[in-house]
């Protein structure tokens, strides 16, 4: 199935704590003086346009990355640093998926792989990518990984982030991280997923955290549907290795998503 396109839910909470977490993460590895691969096995098209019509069309930006411009939370870190960066050079209504996001944070001598299947999101991710050194692949972002891992240099991070629209996606993950991580006992391995009504993801958690995997990160935040009907509820990031000093990001990301429940 190749029906998903990002642009109906860019900068909605969800990839507030998405890319949060995540540009946290690439600061921490980015701060050492030793070369990195960053990874992505669905990178989307890599830039949405919030005025767009698609993103109007369902308005969950403003319950996400509005609200927290609005409120100026978050401010000065990796992730709104990087937004204002990436806002500056191609305008306001911009919006950074994680490709974007994280070839702001890599050096020369990183390398950036990253894979998307549906042509047209691949098409507009070259071109969002263009002055970057990305290599693109246009195949399962789960067999990209695979054959790419372990990358050279050994150093470096992997985000895993289907859509789920192929509901088997929840059953194939726990095999896919166990395979890449017995290949690359050294990756970071970032896996986001959505908390459902109706609970698809427990099943998957459950054998992730059965895995025992070293220094993981189990990250969740709750949030109103951001229309009526939606079935989400909640989004997870689960990270294996995870660098020193990400828990204390992830407890202030919290902090911003448990204040707007408040209000």
């Amino acid at each position: 199935m190749l029906s998903y396109q990002h642009i109906y839910h860019a900068g909605n909470p969800a990839d507030v704590q998405k890319h949060a977490l995540l540009a946290a993460l690439l600061s921490y590895m980015s701060a050492k003086d030793k070369p990195l691969c960053y990874i992505e096995t669905h990178s989307g098209r890599g830039l949405y346009d919030l005025g767009s019509s698609a993103a109007l069309k369902t308005g969950e930006a403003q319950a996400g990355i509005a609200r927290i411009l609005a409120q100026n939370l978050l401010a000065n870190t990796p992730y709104t640093q990087v937004l204002a960066k990436i806002r500056a050079q191609f305008g306001d209504t911009t919006y950074p998926g994680s490709p974007l996001l994280a070839a702001q944070f890599l050096r020369p001598d990183d390398r950036i792989e990253l894979a998307e299947l549906h042509p047209q999101e691949h098409a507009a991710l070259s071109q969002a990518m263009q002055g970057t050194k990305a290599h693109l692949h246009q195949r399962d972002g789960f067999e990209m990984a695979q054959a790419v891992c372990p990358p050279t240099p050994r150093r470096g991070v992997l985000l895993i982030d289907p859509s789920y629209e192929i509901k088997s996606d929840y059953a194939r993950i726990p095999g896919e991280i166990a395979k890449l991580h017995r290949k690359w006992n050294v990756g970071v391995i970032a896996l986001w997923y959505p908390l459902l009504l109706g609970g698809a993801h427990h099943a998957m958690l459950e054998a992730l955290e059965a895995a025992n995997y070293p220094n993981s990160l189990r990250h969740e935040v709750a949030f109103a549907p951001v229309r009526p009907g939606h079935r989400m509820v909640g989004s997870g990031m689960f990270v294996i290795n995870a660098p020193w000093g990400l828990a204390d990001s992830a407890a202030q990301i919290s902090r911003v998503f448990s204040d707007g429940t408040k209000g």
